[in-house]
């Protein structure tokens, strides 16, 4: 086959990837939140992955009565979030009162103010620097009776879209599918940009460094975190394995999520 044909097969595979994301029952609209996703329905090794056991999402200290409630009917067992702690303290998730295992890590570490402004950096940081963290995030997903569980940070983007990246990877699923679900960040904040600027500045310790270019999620990016990995690793399981994983825990992670 040549050059020609190969092209058109990679686009009618990005194309098929970017239907399956924009899929129905995909976003979850709950008073208080703007990117809580059910990442069911995606091609894994086992055939696809099911819904309603596994979510990705922005921070939940906006959720009112309503939004408890909605969030309650998930069932959620796990919710592991990913933002630093003095996050943590300004905006407290009113979900920790529940009776779920709330595991925090910060992928990112202590420091916000000390991150690069590119997200290109930022994300080559976390995935050079903090692969002992991202491990630590995955692990609670290994775990017997984790799920359904919800995978969150701030605005449920970046430091969600890396973990998630790799657990979606470690399950099977495509890069273009990966990439195409990382991409739908950037289009549900687009329509309330300002908005979430605002409430992420005062929410996090950004502040004025936070600009509208941080909130763009080019499907580049997140290819770049899982070649990266691979790069150094050999494979995302290599990767994760070499930051203290088991093959245990991701034999687990496959079980529950990818049979």
């Amino acid at each position: 086959m040549g050059a020609a044909g190969l092209t058109q097969i990679a686009r009618e595979a990005e194309r098929r990837a970017q239907q399956l994301a924009l899929a129905h029952g995909r976003r979850i609209t709950v008073p208080g939140l703007f990117n809580l996703r059910d990442l069911g329905g995606y091609p894994a090794a086992g055939g696809e992955l099911p819904w309603h056991r596994l979510y990705r999402s922005d921070a939940l200290h906006q959720l009112d009565a309503q939004g408890i409630a909605t969030v309650s009917e998930l069932g959620l067992q796990t919710i592991v979030d990913l933002r630093t702690q003095i996050e943590v303290e300004m905006a407290p998730s009113p979900l920790d009162q529940l009776a779920v295992r709330h595991t925090h890590v910060s992928i990112l570490g202590g420091d916000l103010q000390g991150l690069p402004l590119q997200l290109d950096a930022v994300y080559a940081h976390v995935v050079g620097k903090r692969g002992d963290a991202i491990a630590d995030a995955i692990r609670p997903l290994c775990a017997a009776g984790a799920f359904p569980a919800l995978v969150h940070c701030s605005a449920g983007k970046d430091r969600t879209g890396i973990v998630v990246a790799m657990v979606l990877s470690v399950l099977g699923v495509p890069d273009e599918f990966i990439a195409a679900d990382y991409a739908l960040s950037g289009s549900y904040l687009d329509p309330v940009q300002t908005a979430v600027i605002g409430q992420l500045r005062e929410n996090t310790g950004l502040g004025d460094n936070l600009t509208e270019e941080l909130i763009l999620s080019p499907p580049q990016l997140i290819m770049d975190v899982l070649a990266s990995a691979r790069s150094t690793h050999g494979s995302v399981d290599g990767y994760l394995l070499a930051h203290g994983l088991r093959q245990t825990d991701l034999a687990a992670l496959r079980t529950a999520l990818a049979g």
